[in-house]
């Protein structure tokens, strides 16, 4: 028995050895304040949380990864050592926590820091060595993924890491028209820009850091804010105020847009996308590109805002883009973001068909908003997602006398449920809408109760990887229902509530409820499945729930009772036969099929050439395909060839507010339309044959 003991005994002891080496030189440590918000946390998301997750061994050793994960993600600062030094404590972290306790989470991050910063000195030492020189022609590669790579075992693998990232950099910078010593100078002000905001972390960010590998390892979107955060979340997360409109996020070294918001300035430019990714700002029409890869979050953010009607540039590396070497610049004037900017907005489609000629109203929505300001102070005209379509509807009836209506949700991140629930109400005569089961188990239901219709015609719904949340509950109501054809690609899957919690030190954003459909199933991380699908530019790996580790799984409740229409599944598969003969044809359709199929093969291959002749190479045949792919559409669709690229910024139209419109996203459009117009055909043929007579469309 005693010799069973002796093993943990020693094990604590030697760990204990450890601690009092690490902090010998340790920089940062709990502070007096720190114990209470700890405890604060984790008794609110144990007994708060929706996934009842309890503070057990198993957690305690999740949460002991996950924060290793978050300092490194990519296994490029930690040794071996590191990790197994840490290993006695992956089972007791949680009795720490529990206990206020937060030590070992500094202890970690101390080495992180010392890790950090031997990195940033190694890499000025080369570049600052004018004797050595950089061997641009050999065949080395760079592995970019090593997410999953063993922890490095020696000082001389991971000094040969980093030099094969400090060529890769440099190659990049040259291909953008550096020289070397401009190239060198580049990094030299990066990394003692990146050194000099290391230094500036205090006790404070360390805590935050490991407060949020707690909240993170219960789901993504639950976060502990310091109180500085705390004061400042609405300018960290967004940049609607004085800024370009636009959610960011770090990710890894690189500044990452989540989403834009609808009529902000990004939004407007038509030239941002989620996840591009910010590497440079620059101030002014002409100010110089600032370097901004390394940074902090909130210091991307505090050099992206500024006065309103000022100019600021980002430099960016596409999302879309095929060639990871690529850089744009995008001008963008800073405004504040105006509700009536975001309001829904109408037009509509003509489709000719049989020599006749099919009116199909288009509504865009692009959040579901509402001014409870104004509703509350008793203002009739009060804006909202719901009356704003419903008297938009009644214009397309009266005055276009439309045949069908698509509702078109593309790019709408959600907002209001009240507005969900409502807009629901608008095509149905009564019933639920959707199922909101909280973290007891208890579960409510939204419905609708008004009998009005405002459109009992052809319905269509589009969706794509962006819409999310409300319009998830939206669509999957409809859907449900046998109300509409959702079209499209699949939705985000964000089928979570949040809710802010004060703490005497901070505040918690945790998860409290989920989102289920009235069918039962959960709208969170599967999203909506649409009946018919489109080919889709967005890598459903890197956006949406389902690219968001540790989010939480798709389930089902039961189901609630309501009537349902005739039901569509006699027609959908005709609807995709005759959608896939004219996309087939279609020179928007190809043009994305393409560009999906090289986009995967790109992001398959995972090693980099450091042979700069063979990078070039790479870069010149990805900007040729590019050139003869988009030829290939513009010749097929009657349009005048480019020669390179940067002619399309000209070439392309605007709408009425100066966005570029996006070729892929109107053919879609037109595309729902006529497969609208398809439903309308079979209807009438179906409904002819059972009944003898033909029903008019215009409702």
């Amino acid at each position: 028995m005693t010799r069973r003991l002796k093993h943990p005994i020693l094990l604590s002891l030697l760990f204990g050895l450890l601690l009092l080496i690490n902090t010998a030189h340790a920089r940062f440590n709990p502070q007096p304040e720190h114990e209470q918000a700890l405890r604060d946390v984790i008794s609110a998301l144990q007994q708060n949380h929706y996934s009842g997750k309890q503070l057990d061994p198993e957690l305690s050793s999740n949460i002991f990864d996950r924060f290793f994960k978050d300092l490194d993600p990519s296994r490029i600062y930690f040794y071996e050592e590191d990790i197994a030094n840490f290993e006695p404590v992956r089972y007791t972290l949680g009795l720490e926590i529990y206990e206020g306790k937060s030590q070992t989470g500094f202890d970690i991050y101390n080495v992180f820091h010392k890790r950090n910063l031997d990195r940033i000195d190694f890499l000025l030492s080369l570049l600052s060595d004018d004797q050595h020189i950089f061997d641009f022609n050999n065949d080395h590669e760079l592995e970019t993924d090593r997410s999953e790579a063993p922890w490095i075992n020696s000082s001389e693998a991971m000094n040969a890491l980093w030099y094969k990232r400090l060529k890769n950099a440099l190659i990049s910078l040259k291909l953008s028209d550096q020289t070397l010593g401009e190239a060198k100078q580049t990094l030299i002000k990066r990394y003692e820009s990146q050194r000099a905001r290391l230094e500036q972390t205090n006790h404070e960010d360390v805590f935050e850091r490991f407060a949020n590998a707690i909240a993170h390892e219960f789901d993504p979107h639950s976060q502990y804010l310091s109180p500085r955060n705390q004061e400042n979340f609405q300018i960290n997360m967004s940049l609607s105020l004085e800024g370009i409109g636009a959610v960011l996020q770090g990710e890894d070294e690189y500044t990452k847009i989540v989403r834009l918001v609808p009529a902000g300035p990004a939004d407007k430019s038509g030239q941002l996308r989620p996840s591009d990714l910010i590497v440079g700002v620059g101030q002014g029409e002409e100010g110089p590109i600032e370097d901004v890869v390394g940074w902090r979050l909130d210091d991307v953010v505090k050099l992206i805002r500024g006065p309103q009607s000022s100019t600021v540039r980002l430099q960016i590396i596409p999302a879309d883009s095929i060639d990871r070497t690529a850089r744009r610049v995008v001008t963008i004037i800073r405004d504040k973001v105006r509700l009536e900017e975001q309001a829904a907005q109408k037009k509509v489609l003509e489709i000719d068909r049989n020599n006749q000629t099919f009116k199909v109203g288009v509504i865009e929505i692009p959040a579901f908003y509402i001014d409870f300001a104004a509703m509350q102070a008793g203002d009739p005209e009060y804006k909202s997602t719901t009356r704003d379509v419903e008297r938009l509807i009644a214009q397309l009836k009266q005055e276009d006398d439309i045949d069908a209506l698509i509702i078109d949700l593309r790019n709408n991140g959600g907002g209001s449920l009240r507005e969900a629930n409502e807009l629901t109400g608008l095509f149905i005569t009564r019933g639920p809408t959707v199922q909101i089961r909280d973290a007891n188990g208890r579960v409510d239901i939204l419905g609708d109760f008004d009998p009005k219709v405002a459109w009992s015609g052809p319905l269509t719904v589009m969706v794509n990887r962006l819409s999310a949340s409300a319009s998830e509950i939206f669509a999957g109501a409809i859907q449900d229902y046998n109300r509409g054809i959702i079209v499209g690609g699949r939705t985000f899957g964000k089928g979570t509530v949040q809710t802010l919690l004060p703490l005497d030190h901070g505040q918690l954003k945790l998860t409290h409820a989920k989102f289920y459909r009235i069918s039962g199933e959960s709208t969170q991380n599967k999203g909506v499945v649409p009946d018919i699908e489109f080919p889709t530019l967005f890598d459903e790996s890197q956006i949406g729930e389902s690219a968001l580790e540790g989010a939480l799984p798709w389930d089902t409740v039961n189901p609630v009772r309501y009537g349902r229409f005739p039901s569509l599944t006699p027609y959908i598969s005709e609807l995709s036969h005759l959608h896939l003969v004219r996309s087939e044809l279609n020179p928007d359709f190809i043009f994305m099929r393409r560009h999906v199929e090289r986009s995967k093969e790109q992001r398959d291959q995972t090693k980099v050439p450091l042979n700069i002749s063979r990078v070039r190479e790479q870069r010149d045949e990805i900007e040729q395909w590019q050139i003869t792919t988009e030829n290939q559409r513009r010749m097929a669709k009657g349009e005048p060839p480019i020669k390179v690229l940067s002619e399309l910024d000209d070439l392309l139209p605007k709408d009425n507010q100066g966005r570029i419109i996006n070729p892929e996203s109107e053919s879609a459009l037109i595309e729902s339309a006529e497969i609208t117009i398809d439903f309308i055909d079979l209807n009438l043929r179906h409904t002819a044959q059972n009944n003898g007579r033909v029903n008019n469309p215009r409702q």
